[in-house]
Formats: structure tokens, C-alpha cells, sequence
């Protein structure tokens, strides 16, 4: 059997990562928050509310945010939290859910590639924005984790 006869889709592709914990792929978000703010300042109708989180990010807030040094830039009385969302194919029942970031250095080496979004949400005024993704993983693929047994199944 030649090596040309070798189909390529037999073994994933494997990215070369040197640290899985270090963020790649960064998209900061920060013009177009600039933006809202901006209109928010010049009292411009705005087409959506931005001080408009879901209960359930409020209640995330509060309970699993981590605390930042800066203010909220509306209300600008409270200090604003961040929430780190981690999704993945390999996560499977498990991805979209909050992690701190001792958790996402530690999952960075269990996972092959997981997306993170960083949410800061002012829990005063109900500010919120996406503020920041970026991926981390030591690339290599695996498969997805199965959801736990339940007493219910």
C-alpha cells in the first residue's frame, strides 16, 4: 500500500499547542462595547437595552463571578464581575457552563480545544457585555464526555 493510498481522515489532526493553559485565537470585543457606551452617553435610542441581564446571569453573578478592579462603566458605583463560559464538542452535557480560571488552566491539559467567553456584568445596574473568547486546549481531539447516570435513567 503506497503512502498516496493513506486516506488523511484516518487520524485527527493534531495542532501543536506548547502551552494549553495560554489563551489563543483572542477576540476582544472592546470597540464595539466602546461603541454602546458611547451611545449610551449621548442618550441615542438604542435598539436593545444594555443593562438588560437575564435573571439567571444576575443570580450567576452573584454566586460564582469573579470580582475585577474596574468599575462599572455605566452605573459607575459598582464593581464588575466576570463569568467565564467554557463550551466544547469534547465537553459534551458539560459545555456551556462556568468555570474560574484555576478550572480552565486545569481543564486546558484535559481537553483538546475548548472555547472560553468572558461576560462582565455589572450586578448594580444589570450591565452586561461580551468582553472577550478565546480558545485554549493542547489540541489534541477526544471524545466527548457522557452524561453522569441518573437515579431518573
Amino acid at each position: 500500500m503506497s503512502s498516496s493510498s493513506v486516506r488523511r481522515d484516518q487520524a485527527p489532526e493534531i495542532d501543536l499547542v506548547l502551552d494549553p493553559a495560554k489563551p489563543r485565537a483572542i477576540l476582544e470585543f472592546a470597540l464595539e462595547r466602546n461603541s454602546v457606551l458611547a451611545a449610551i452617553r449621548s442618550s441615542e435610542n438604542l435598539v436593545e437595552d444594555p443593562c438588560d441581564a437575564h435573571p439567571y446571569l444576575l443570580k450567576a453573578a452573584n454566586f460564582h463571578g469573579e470580582l475585577t478592579t474596574r468599575e462599572c462603566p455605566v452605573c459607575e458605583t459598582q464593581p464588575l464581575v466576570e463569568l467565564r463560559y467554557v463550551y466544547g464538542k469534547e465537553l459534551g452535557p458539560y459545555s456551556g457552563r462556568i468555570k474560574s480560571k484555576f478550572e480552565l488552566d486545569q481543564m486546558a491539559y484535559r481537553h483538546g480545544n475548548l472555547k472560553v467567553f468572558v461576560v462582565e456584568v455589572c450586578t448594580g445596574c444589570s450591565w452586561n457585555y461580551l468582553i472577550r473568547s478565546y480558545a485554549i486546549g493542547d489540541g489534541r481531539a477526544r471524545k466527548p464526555l457522557r452524561r453522569s447516570r441518573d437515579w431518573l435513567d
